[in-house]
């Protein structure tokens, strides 16, 4: 009897000896049971800071391509922007009147080069029967970089060179918003300016539907009407300018001498 309880005993202590050694092992495998930190992959970090550039040069990229940074006003008839990104691409296309916009939603120039742009334009059955009427074009480079401006303008006035009746130029944007507030390009905007300066009563409205030979034919009537009123004016000016003067004959004015200088009439003696 005692032997098998002294056996029973001992299996009992065999097993708490091994409890002890398999928390011993445990305890040094964990370093006294403190959870292990978690290891962090070296290449985590790099591929965060790769994404974070990523989305910078895309967000970069968004903005200049669709920041404009020059404008090509077309004026015919129809009158018609188109906006340019810095990498001489369309963004935008503008009609600024009902036959300009009619135009602009024909036309499938967006993101192409401006000079394969303007090469669609002037090809439209629009554009080339006011062209073949002999109709004025103008066309104005905006643009406050210099630069840019210079080769743009050289660029536009490539693709114009088969058309006598084209004008080109460049300009920068000072007045740009001022011809969009007025409902005009900016082309048709600076004529505007001209005629209002012989015409004050002059509306932009009756501006945007004129052709621009129209325009110019106006412009050079007014001049012309402007220019007879004041030489009226000074015949008359002269004219009357004797009697006041002591010592004139009546309606003698001006006389031109030898030596190309101004001589009155002799007071009387």
């Amino acid at each position: 009897m005692n032997d098998a309880l002294k056996e029973a005993f001992g299996q009992i202590r065999a097993e708490q000896a091994l409890k002890e050694d398999t928390l011993s092992y445990l305890y040094k495998q964990t370093n006294g049971y403190q959870r292990a930190r978690a290891a962090v992959p070296y290449y985590r970090p790099l591929l965060s800071l790769a994404a974070c550039l990523l989305l910078v040069v895309c967000l970069g990229l968004w903005r200049a391509w669709f920041t404009p940074v020059s404008v090509i006003s077309i004026d015919i008839n129809p009158s018609l922007e188109l906006e340019l990104n810095r990498f001489d691409r369309v963004i935008s296309v503008e009609g600024y009147n009902e036959d300009g916009q009619t135009l602009a939603d024909s036309l499938s120039v967006q993101f192409l080069n401006y000079q394969d742009a303007l090469e669609e334009i002037l090809s439209s059955d629009t554009v080339a029967d006011c062209l073949a009427r002999q109709e004025l074009l103008s066309i104005a480079v905006v643009d406050d970089d210099t630069q840019r401006q210079e080769a743009l303008l050289a660029g536009v006035q490539a693709c114009t060179a088969g058309h006598g009746q084209a004008h080109c130029y460049a300009a920068d944007g000072a007045e740009l918003e001022d011809a969009h507030h007025a409902g005009l390009s900016y082309g048709k905007y600076q004529a505007y300016l001209e005629l209002l300066a012989l015409d004050p009563e002059i509306t932009p409205q009756q501006v945007q539907t004129m052709t621009m030979r129209e325009i110019r034919q106006l412009i050079a009537d007014l001049s012309a009407s402007d220019s007879g009123i004041q030489e009226e004016n000074i015949e008359t000016s002269q004219q009357g300018s004797g009697p006041l003067e002591q010592g004139n004959s009546p309606g003698s004015g001006h006389h031109y001498g030898q030596g190309g200088g101004h001589h009155y009439g002799r007071s009387a003696e």
